[in-house]
């Protein structure tokens, strides 16, 4: 009884806890990293060095008027977000976080779920948030949101074809689906996948820049050219929904690239025996360590590119990363037989 309802039902709301707290706490890194890049200071008023200022901003949220365009498709309008929040946060129930661990003298894996299928399981449930966005635009019954919203479908296509080609040469390496058959691999193999698979790192991370509509590729939210995007007529808790959605699927990307291509919970090097004494760090503290860097270059990448041209999004996407992740596919399958 405790193992097969207590134990997950208290590691659904410990993660939950947690993906909203880092999420909140990631927007504050954002303008921390957004100031320093400009030689500024960042939020500093509410708290010591603004450390409580995602806590003012959540409680400025919620009481903010919520307001619903006239003339918007209501249960849409409202159903929208809730679509795009939702994928973004079940997408962690089969990321592990960890070896098993002892807690409170029960064996416990840092994961709620590990199916043989996991990473079909990610790709299939992540792929639904683009629909909220989609009926977002439509349903607030304005013409800028409607082109965001048209604009982040084509984007996501035109993306995700890349970032699922490059998953595909992870499977060959792995000969898994299982997110932690996949940490397991790379431990036998005493090496992370980065190195057999640079490539592959390099899509996979310039795709979840475009699928999560990050900078440089946030063109569905072009202030300058469609006001605020897909989520322009949106206020109050719901306007919060949607960037919620957004830092949160940033977490899945580092998340699921830390897993497939930094050796999850490993300690770097996992081969060299001379650096045996990193083990003493537990493993869910590199695993949160190795996604914390990746979300930081997430950060510093939009303060650093400037916005491409829609025309030069689609021709990087379709002309570029698509051929390279075949290519590599076909050259994995092949080093693979032949290895």
């Amino acid at each position: 009884m405790i193992e097969t309802l207590v134990v997950p039902l208290v590691k659904i709301a410990v993660l939950l806890v947690g993906i909203l707290t880092a999420v909140a706490y990631l927007v504050l890194l954002e303008r921390k990293v957004q100031a320093w890049v400009q030689v500024r200071l960042g939020p500093m008023r509410v708290g010591p060095h603004g450390l409580l200022q995602p806590v003012a901003d959540v409680i400025k949220l919620i009481i903010k008027e919520d307001i619903t365009p006239a003339r918007a498709d209501r249960w849409v309008y409202t159903l929208a977000p809730i679509i795009v929040l939702v994928p973004a946060l079940v997408v962690f129930a089969v990321i592990p976080f960890g070896p098993e661990t002892n807690v409170f003298g029960i064996r416990m894996p840092l994961h709620v779920a590990d199916i043989n299928v996991g990473l079909l399981y990610i790709v299939s449930i992540a792929s639904l948030g683009i629909y909220g966005t989609i009926l977002g635009g439509w349903a607030s019954n304005s013409k800028y949101p409607l082109l965001a919203s048209l604009r982040a479908s084509a984007q996501l296509v035109s993306y995700e074809v890349a970032v699922t080609m490059t998953l595909v040469s992870m499977i060959l390496m792995a000969g898994s689906l299982s997110m932690v058959e996949i940490v397991e691999s790379q431990q036998a193999r005493g090496l992370w996948f980065v190195f057999a698979q640079p490539l592959a790192f390099f899509i996979y991370f310039v795709g979840g820049l475009a699928e999560t509509n990050r900078a440089p590729f946030d063109l569905p939210e072009a202030e300058q050219e469609l006001t605020g995007g897909f989520h322009t007529e949106y206020s109050g808790i719901r306007f919060a929904l949607f960037f919620l959605a957004e830092y949160a699927n940033m977490i899945v990307i580092a998340a699921v690239a830390t897993t497939l291509f930094f050796g999850g919970w490993l300690r770097p090097f996992p081969s060299v025996a001379a650096l045996g004494l990193l083990d003493i760090v537990p493993g869910w503290i590199w695993f949160l360590l190795k996604t914390f860097v990746l979300l930081y270059v997430f950060l510093w990448v939009r303060a650093t590119l400037p916005r491409y041209r829609y025309d030069q999004l689609m021709r990087l996407g379709w002309k570029v990363l698509i051929p390279l992740a075949i290519a590599n596919v076909i050259v994995t399958a092949i080093a693979v037989v032949v290895l």
